[in-house]
């Protein structure tokens, strides 16, 4: 194949996945962008096998080849099972994966994403001789990038599933810390860059060092940054370790002089990096304070006194107030993908609008544990794209909302943001549920939200807790209206 054929390819895979991102931006086309994204990489991939001619690494002796079998010495059949493996596992895992699953599924994609970079520049390393300057630091930062977004992503992970522990953790002066590591690595990679069996030390190993320090050093490193983070700003890290396993793809691409891969690592590092500002500017927070302060964890102490309870509220009477309202607002939280109640949500929204009342769904930017969560939780439930409004277009009109329904949410709805300075919370925006004229929070406890702050909106005096499971109550209440 020649070069104008492969650079022509190139370019037409390099405008589905623009395409494709263009639109994973609306949640009705987002199914029809990540199609035209996986054609994009198909055309990439087998035009990359063409161009490297893979099919020439094929032997008959069967002395060298794997296991005896002297077609595992193919490389189009090595990669057609690589495929296939990967295909299946990816099929069953996806049909298997439940909602409440999918944000940890997602920081090991990204985790996932960063470890191919960093083999592909390991293995760059091994199989070929060292470029350029240019291209030797590109190598080196894509181990350093890849490896901070798999270790940094395994924490999310371990984090968001609960599967690893490190509630509590503290790391002495983790700044500091994160800085000598960085450094250090960054020294390696120089190291690796700019020295070599000829360098002027006279040090015929100091290459090799170089990239096994680096590659040791920045895998730490993504578990020292990460680790003091709270679960509340987890939403915010996930987006920013997304950002990051783009940037090493692009650096991949310089490293190995591969145009589609420097395209595709800059677009998924650029829309990363931009929804991560995004949600910063969401939570009140600025891109410095997601790096270098720990936040997000604290608790905020409960003042002298005995505490105000809050008011429970049977079904029966909570529909009693329903069937009278004319504007409801359902504000969807990670409770609400626990209990798989989405389906539920959309029924009682059609009871609610045959009943003459007008239903919209105010959605935070970081409601939940992953940019989007709700989103795609109430797409799944085909709830219309047009009652799905943010925070800053529902908040002016909340005053006037009859019942503001609160499902599994705690944090994005917590008045001490805007009310309460010393509140670990204060300054980020908030879904202003307690101006609605009635709150329903359904809730399985009294339990606080994941980044352990209390909510006094659950004591409000305009506030009713449903307590039980929320798809059932949602049932319920729409078993009330079936009723009538």
């Amino acid at each position: 194949m020649n070069d104008t054929l492969i650079k022509i390819l190139y370019m037409i895979s390099c405008i589905f996945f623009i395409r494709g991102i263009k639109l994973l931006g609306k949640t009705a086309t987002a199914r029809k962008g990540n199609f035209y994204s996986a054609v994009g990489m198909l055309i990439a991939v087998v035009t990359v096998l063409v161009q490297k001619d893979v099919m020439s690494a094929w032997s008959f002796d069967a002395a060298k080849a794997p296991f005896g079998v002297s077609i595992l010495a193919n490389g189009y059949v090595r990669i057609a099972a690589a495929v296939l493996i990967g295909t299946v596992i990816g099929a069953i895992w996806s049909k298997k994966v439940q909602m409440t699953g999918m944000p940890e599924l997602v920081a090991l994609f990204n985790g996932f994403g960063g470890l191919s970079s960093l083999l592909v520049a390991l293995t760059q390393y091994i199989a070929a001789p060292k470029g350029d300057a240019f291209s030797a630091v590109s190598l080196g930062l894509t181990i350093a990038i890849g490896a901070v977004a798999f270790t940094g992503s395994l924490v999310a992970w371990g984090k968001l599933s609960g599967k690893m522990t490190f509630k509590g953790w503290v790391i002495p002066a983790k700044n500091a810390v994160n800085g000598v590591l960085c450094v250090l690595g960054l020294v390696a990679i120089v190291a690796y860059s700019f020295f070599n069996a000829e360098n002027p030390f006279g040090l015929a190993e100091i290459e090799k060092f170089g990239v096994i320090a680096s590659t040791v050093i920045f895998l730490l490193l993504g578990f020292t940054m990460v680790i003091p983070i709270g679960g509340g700003d987890m939403p915010v890290i996930i987006s920013f370790l997304n950002a990051l396993s783009g940037l090493a793809a692009a650096f991949a691409g310089f490293a190995i002089n591969n145009t589609v891969l420097v395209v595709s690592g800059c677009l998924v590092g650029a829309s990363g990096l931009i929804l991560t500002l995004i949600m910063c500017k969401a939570m009140n927070r600025t891109f410095a304070s997601l790096l270098f302060k720990t936040f997000g964890g604290a608790k905020k102490k409960g003042a002298a006194g005995p505490a105000k309870e809050p008011k429970a509220m049977s079904v029966e009477d909570a529909y009693m107030i329903l069937e009278a309202a004319k504007s409801v607002v359902v504000v969807p939280g990670y409770g609400m993908a626990v209990a798989q109640a989405q389906h539920a949500v959309k029924e009682l929204s059609d009871k609610l609008e045959a009943n003459g009342a007008e239903v919209n769904f105010a959605i935070h930017p970081v409601a939940g544990r992953m940019p989007g969560h709700m989103n795609v939780l109430l797409a799944e439930a085909n709830v219309p794209y047009e009652q799905l409004k943010t925070s800053d277009e529902m908040n002016p009109q909340m005053s006037n909302v009859d019942v503001a329904i609160v499902i599994g949410a705690n944090d994005v709805v917590n008045p001490d943001a805007i009310n309460d300075e010393s509140s670990p919370l204060y300054g980020m925006p908030i879904v202003n549920a307690h101006e609605a004229r009635t709150v329903f929070v359904l809730k399985r406890g009294k339990g606080t939200g994941f980044s352990g702050v209390e909510n006094p909106l659950f004591t409000n005096d305009n506030t009713v807790m449903i307590y039980g499971d929320a798809k059932q109550t949602v049932s319920q209440l729409v078993s009330e209206f079936d009723s009538e």
